[in-house]
């Protein structure tokens, strides 16, 4: 193997992954110890004799076909490796003279800048195994054997796009024989074949259009337009109502609002007849407790300050706190309900108590 070529490939390698090596603490963990780290490594590796043994290759193809260009290229080779390796060995430098930086996105516990940096090397590799190859296939003759073999022929060379769609470059003579006699706009239609991919979409499509038919009108397998529109709007009403259920229990003696649906007015009275009217009295006009129905309030008589009554209670007096027996949403149905027995006079009502309150 040829000893520029090997060295050159060799200081490439190393100053590639010097970078990698040089970024300082602190690193998520040691680069040789990483899994990942390890496998790109060896993959590195193993393009890097790739690249060498085809290097090998190109140089001796060089020497059979082109002994003059193979000495010029030779000292060319070397010019540029140099300085691609002076450049490298420099950034190395300045990245080892720089100060590091905390490194906080990580890939399998390798650092993101290690991780980006082999795989470019890795990418870089690939471009350079390519260039070689396409550079062997030159050096070796096998474009100009194709070109003079398809001469010898008397056939002109074809195309990989040409040959994908069966289409053929043809002379002028036989572009007149193939002339369909449709001309428009100085646009003449040729009798060319059907390029395959169209014939092949073209069968795909009924292929397509078996299965869809299959699947959403016979075995009824999938849903079709409006059974989805259903399903999602079902979904969405149960994430709506679970949105609302949610935001009910949200309320507090800041937020808390007047509720005068009947529903809630109903459920409110049924919390009130099983659990306050021992105390207040069925119509809430005041046993134990005060009067509930007069404007004279002892905790305040706004929706909030009666929220806030029953939420907390008023232990010194006797009445206990109510917020771990009821939600939230139900201490503002009771309130509601409490405050839509205002003024409703009932019989045997308990004498004021307290100052009168805004309603």
């Amino acid at each position: 193997m040829n000893k520029k070529l090997l060295c050159f490939l060799y200081l490439f390698l190393l100053s590639s992954i010097t970078p990698v090596l040089a970024q300082g603490p602190p690193q998520p963990s040691s680069l040789l110890d990483n899994a990942v780290a390890q496998v790109l490594l060896a993959v590195i590796f193993g393009l890097f004799i790739a690249i060498a043994v085809l290097g090998n290759v190109v140089i001796q193809a060089m020497d059979l076909y082109r002994e003059r260009i193979k000495k010029n290229a030779d000292k060319t080779l070397l010019l540029i490796g140099i300085t691609i390796t002076g450049c490298l060995f420099s950034s190395a430098a300045m990245a080892q003279s720089a100060p590091a930086p905390v490194v906080k996105e990580t890939i399998n516990g390798l650092s993101a800048t290690a991780f980006y940096v082999l795989t470019s090397v890795i990418g870089l590799e690939l471009l350079v195994i390519l260039v070689l190859l396409y550079a062997l296939r030159i050096l070796a003759g096998i474009e100009s054997k194709r070109k003079r073999k398809a001469a010898v022929a008397g056939k002109p060379a074809i195309s990989w796009w040409e040959r994908v769609n069966k289409t053929r470059s043809v002379s002028t003579e036989a572009e007149q024989e193939a002339d369909m006699g449709h001309d428009f706009d100085g646009i003449r239609e040729l009798n060319n074949p059907t390029p395959p991919w169209w014939k092949w979409a073209f069968f795909l499509s009924f292929i397509f259009g078996i299965i869809y038919l299959w699947v959403y009108h016979i075995s009824h397998s999938a849903p079709l337009q409006l059974e989805e529109l259903a399903i999602a709007e079902a979904h969405a009403a149960e994430a709506k109502e679970a949105y609302l259920a949610n935001a009910a229990n949200n309320i507090d003696e800041h937020s808390v609002k007047l509720l005068t649906e009947a529903a809630d007015i109903s459920s409110g009275q049924k919390l009130f007849s099983t659990n306050c009217a021992a105390c207040h009295g069925a119509a809430g006009q005041g046993m134990v407790g005060p009067n509930l129905t007069d404007n004279y309030w002892l905790h305040g008589g706004k929706i909030n300050e009666v929220f806030s009554t029953i939420k907390y209670g008023v232990p010194e007096k006797g009445m206990k706190s109510w917020k771990d027996d009821f939600s939230p949403k139900q201490i503002a149905q009771l309130a509601s309900f409490i405050k839509s027995i205002h003024d409703t006079h009932p019989a045997g009502a308990k004498e004021p108590q307290g100052l009168v309150a805004e309603n």
